[in-house]
Parts: structure tokens; sequence; C-alpha cells
């Protein structure tokens, strides 16, 4: 069974889950964007370690962290490689990762099966990670909003397929966004002005 752990962190207030089977010693660590200790010391005092760390795309606010955590555990990151195309301002300076994924990827990671859905719009290389029930959209999705697409490489057309291809998706998905409260997929639907 999933178990998410969400902490919340830095002047942008970007949430960073830590995701593991309930069966598993080892986590992934989704957009870590800041204060790595912090993200630390929460996977330790779970009596986990860092399996690696998936990456939603690129700005600097989610990727804050990588580097500390990944010098500190050896863990994998993954991200999408059209992600490296964006300006270093936004993403300070160059990406780190060990590993692209992209569309249609199958990862097994922390006990968990983990489903990669590609959904620029905010971001070239943005993507939506499905596991189980549970979607972590990054900036794509947000409780009553969808994420902004005037920075460079952001695409409004782009954002608005993704977010049609989201609103075809039959599961009712507990939505995880980069910002803000975590909602579900039937309540976008209903009410989000952009999935309808």
């Amino acid at each position: 069974m999933l178990n998410v752990h969400t902490l919340t962190l830095g002047a942008y207030q970007t949430n960073c889950y830590i995701i593991h089977d309930d069966r598993a010693k080892t986590c992934c660590v989704i957009d870590p964007g800041y204060n790595p200790e912090t993200v630390l010391d929460q996977v330790y005092s779970l009596g986990l370690t860092v399996e690696a760390v998936l990456l939603t795309h690129g700005h600097f606010d989610h990727v804050g962290g990588v580097r500390d955590i990944a010098a500190k555990t050896g863990c994998q990151v993954y991200l999408c490689g059209e992600d490296l195309s964006m300006p270093p301002q936004l993403t300070a300076g160059p990406l780190y990762y060990t590993n692209a994924y992209g569309e249609g990827d199958q990862l097994h990671l922390a006990g968990l099966d983990i489903s990669v859905i590609h959904t620029p719009g905010h971001t070239p290389g943005s993507v939506c990670l499905l596991i189980g029930d549970a979607m972590f959209c990054g900036d794509t999705l947000f409780a009553g909003s969808c994420g902004r697409t005037d920075l460079p490489g952001g695409s409004h057309t782009a954002m608005l397929s993704s977010l049609h291809r989201l609103s075809g998706l039959q599961t009712n998905y507990r939505v995880y966004p980069g910002h803000g409260e975590d909602t579900t997929l039937a309540e976008e639907k209903r009410y989000n002005p952009y999935l309808r």
C-alpha cells in the first residue's frame, strides 16, 4: 500500500513528497525543492533510506535539494530530459540527474509500481507520476487551477492539451500537486475551469 508523507518547504511553499510501500525499507522523494536536511531527517525518522528522487519538472523550487540528497544517499535521480532546454535562471544552474524518464516509462522503486506520463505546458518536460490511485502532478494541475505557462519553456497550448488528457483519465486519482492542498481528479473535473 502506498504511504505518502508531505513536507511543504521553502519560500514558494513547494510540496515535497516521501513515498513508499508499507512493506518497503526504501522510499522515493518527489520534488525536494528546499531544506534537504529536513527531508532526510523525515526519511530517517520513518526508518527508511532514499532509493530515488523523482522530479516532476526542473524549476528551481522543485530541485533545490536534489544534489545534497543525492550526495548523502547515493540515490538515483529521475528527470524528463526535455527540461534540460530551460534557461539556468529557472533551474538554479545545471540540472542534476542520473536517469531520464518520460512518456510510458514504468518504474519499480520503493516497492511501488510507477507510471510516467508526459504532461508538458508548465515546462517542456513536466511529467505526472501515477501510483495506484494517486497522481503526483507537480505544477501541471492544482486544486481549482493549473500551472503558469508564461515562463520560458512554458506553452499554453501544450498545457491545455495535457489537461485535456488528464480530464480523460477514468480513475479518480488522489491528486498531489506541487503547491497547495491535495484534491481528487473527480473534484477537478467537476469544478476546475481548466479541466471542463
